[in-house]
This record gives C-alpha cells, structure tokens and sequence, in this order.
C-alpha cells in the first residue's frame, strides 16, 4: 500500500516537472518576442531541451536519486529502488504531458 505522504511526493514530483516546461518554455517564449525571434518556434524547441532539466528540478538533483538507487541495491530494500523509479517515472509525466500541452498549443510536432 502507498503512504499518503509516497503519493503526496509523487502528486508533487509530477506537477514540478509540468510546471518547469510550460513556464519556461513560455517565459522562454516573452523572451524571445522582446529580441524579435518567433515566439512560438522558440517555445516549441524550449520545450524540448527542457525535459531533462524538469526531471532534474522534479526529484530533487540526481544525486540523491542516485544515492536513494545505491542503497537499494547495496541494502537490499527493494522499497527505496521502486520509490526512487516510481519518482522518476511521475516527473517524467509530468514533463512529457507539458510537453504535449506545448506541441499542442504551438501545433507543431515535437522531434525526438
């Protein structure tokens, strides 16, 4: 059974990373329409090249996600490696659904 405090993190994780791509990307965008660039190409590719920062921003720094994934596998608490992957897993959510919300508003397809 999840804690509520697990689904609290979790619920937290996934809206970070959401959160880090659509208000970068469209700060990004302001920024780009102040120096006379096409805001919504600049939103679309911020969007993009910020994934892996918003899951970065999302769990926290890597290092602990890292340290969290060691002691898992040194210690034999499978409980730390699920949650530390279950983190991963919801600020990727969050980041992949910010990033469709962008390619959505934009209309245009976001390349890998």
């Amino acid at each position: 059974m999840i804690s509520r405090e697990f689904a609290g993190t979790l619920i937290m994780d996934f809206f970070v990373a959401f959160g880090v791509i659509i208000g970068g990307s469209i700060i990004g965008g302001m920024g780009a329409l102040l120096i006379g660039k096409p805001p919504l190409s600049t939103i679309h590719d911020l969007a993009a090249s910020l994934k892996i920062w918003a899951l970065v921003a999302a769990i926290g720094g890597t290092f602990d996600a890292i340290t969290s994934l060691e002691r898992g596998l040194l210690a034999g608490t499978h409980a730390d490696i699920f949650k530390t992957l279950a983190m991963i897993c919801a600020a990727l959510g969050g980041a992949n659904l910010g990033t469709l919300l962008i390619q959505w508003i934009t209309q245009e397809q976001i390349t890998p």
